[in-house]
C-alpha cells in the first residue's frame, strides 16, 4: 500500500499520528520564521539553508562545498544569531595543530599548577574554513569530537556546548596545498552540501545591500533550549516499516546495483556506508517536521537523498572518465527503486 498524507499504511493509531503532526506544525510554524530572518542578510541559497537547518534539527554536521566569497561565514553567523547560540570561525592552515581546535593546558607561575585552556572548538556553531588546507591530524581531531560530542584535554574529558554544529568548507578547484579528507572521516558529516553562485538577479540584490547602509537588525527565533527540545522530538517522527526498507534499498542499491538492474557494476567503487541509512532516516524526520508532518513518506527521503549518499560514494576511475558524478548515480538509484 503506498504511504502518503491520504493513504497510510501505519503500524501505530491514527490519533498518535495525529498528535506527533500536531507538534511537528508548531514547531514548523516557528522553524520556518528563521527563513525569513536569514534572508535579511543572506540573499538567495535557499536550498542551502534549508539543507543546514535540516542538520541542526537532526542534531548532524555539514560540509559545504564551494568557491570563495559565497557568504559562508555570513551564514553561520546570522544562523547563530537568530538561534542565540556563540558561534567561532576557524581558518585551517597547513601549520595548525590540534592543540590550536582543541585546547591544551598551560602552567600558570603564580599558583604553580596547569590551567586548562580551551580551543575554539567549545562554541555552539563551528565554522572550519578550508578543512582541506589543515593536516591529517588537525582534521582528526575535529572529526573525532564532532562525533564523540566531547575533548580530551592531556587526560581530562571535557563536554562539548549544545547544541553543537560543525559547518566546514572545502573549495573544490583548487588542491595546491590541500590534504584530501579520508572517506572515512568524510562519511562523519551528515550532509555535503554544494553551493553554487547567485544568480544575476540576486547578484544585482547583493550589490545593492552591500553599497549602502543596509543593516538589519536579526531577532532570536529560537533558544538553544527549544533547538535541543526540537532535536529530541526528531526522534519521534513516526516511520512506518515500508519507509524503513526503501531507505535499506537505497543504500543497498549503491553496494549491489547488479541486484536492483542498475548498469553500475564498474561504475561505483565503494557503495554508501551504514551512516548514510541512519541519516537517510535521521534528515528525512527533519524534512518532515519542517513541513509539519509526525510522519514520514517517501519524498522526504528523496529531498535529503543527495546531500546524505553524494560524499559517501565512492566511484572508479572509468565512471569518472565517463563524465559520471555521484549525483547522477544517486539519480539513477532513485529513479529505479519504487517508491513505496
Amino acid at each position: 500500500m503506498a504511504l502518503n498524507e491520504n493513504n497510510t499504511n501505519y503500524s501505530v493509531s491514527n490519533q498518535e499520528i495525529q498528535n506527533l503532526s500536531n507538534e511537528a506544525q508548531k514547531y514548523s510554524e516557528k522553524l520556518l520564521g528563521i527563513f525569513d530572518e536569514t534572508h535579511k542578510v543572506i540573499i538567495g541559497q535557499e536550498d542551502a539553508l534549508h539543507k543546514i537547518l535540516i542538520s541542526i534539527i537532526a542534531d548532524g554536521h555539514v560540509l559545504l562545498e564551494s568557491v570563495p566569497g559565497l557568504a559562508k561565514t555570513l551564514m553561520v553567523k546570522t544562523m547563530a544569531e537568530i538561534f542565540n547560540v556563540d558561534h567561532v570561525r576557524i581558518q585551517f592552515t597547513p601549520d595548525l595543530l590540534p592543540a590550536d581546535i582543541l585546547g591544551t593546558k598551560i602552567y600558570k607561575n603564580s599558583s604553580g599548577s596547569f590551567i586548562t585552556q580551551k580551543g575554539p572548538i567549545f562554541h555552539n556553531f563551528v565554522l572550519a574554513d578550508e578543512i582541506n588546507r589543515a593536516p591529517p591530524k588537525v582534521q582528526s581531531a575535529l572529526l573525532e569530537a564532532m562525533q564523540e560530542k566531547n575533548v580530551s584535554i592531556h587526560g581530562d574529558t571535557y563536554e562539548l556546548k549544545r547544541p553543537f554544529l560543525v559547518l566546514a568548507t572545502q573549495n573544490p578547484i583548487e588542491n595546491e596545498g590541500t590534504y584530501k579528507l579520508p572517506e572515512a572521516q568524510v562519511d562523519r558529516f551528515a550532509l555535503k552540501i554544494l553551493l553554487d553562485y547567485p544568480s544575476k538577479q540576486d547578484e544585482l540584490e547583493i550589490i545593492e545591500r552591500n553599497s549602502s547602509d543596509y543593516n538589519p537588525e536579526i531577532k532570536t527565533i529560537v533558544s538553544p533550549e527549544e533547538i535541543l527540545e526540537i532535536q529530541k522530538f526528531n526522534e519521534k517522527i513516526y516511520a512506518d516499516k515500508v519507509i524503513t526498507e526503501y531507505i535499506a534499498d537505497i543504500v543497498n542499491a549503491t553496494r549491489n546495483p547488479k541486484d536492483y538492474d542498475l548498469d553500475l557494476e564498474n561504475m561505483i567503487e565503494f557503495g554508501a556506508s551504514p551512516r548514510a541509512s541512519i541519516w537517510l532516516m535521521r534528515t528525512a524526520k527533519a524534512n518532515a517536521l519542517l513541513n509539519g508532518r509526525g510522519f514520514i513518506i517517501p519524498e522526504d527521503v528523496k529531498a535529503v537523498a543527495h546531500e546524505v549518499l553524494r560524499h559517501r560514494i565512492i566511484l572508479t576511475f572509468e565512471a569518472e572518465a565517463n563524465g559520471l558524478n555521484a549525483d547522477k548515480v544517486i539519480d539513477f538509484v532513485l529513479e529505479k527503486i519504487n517508491s513505496p
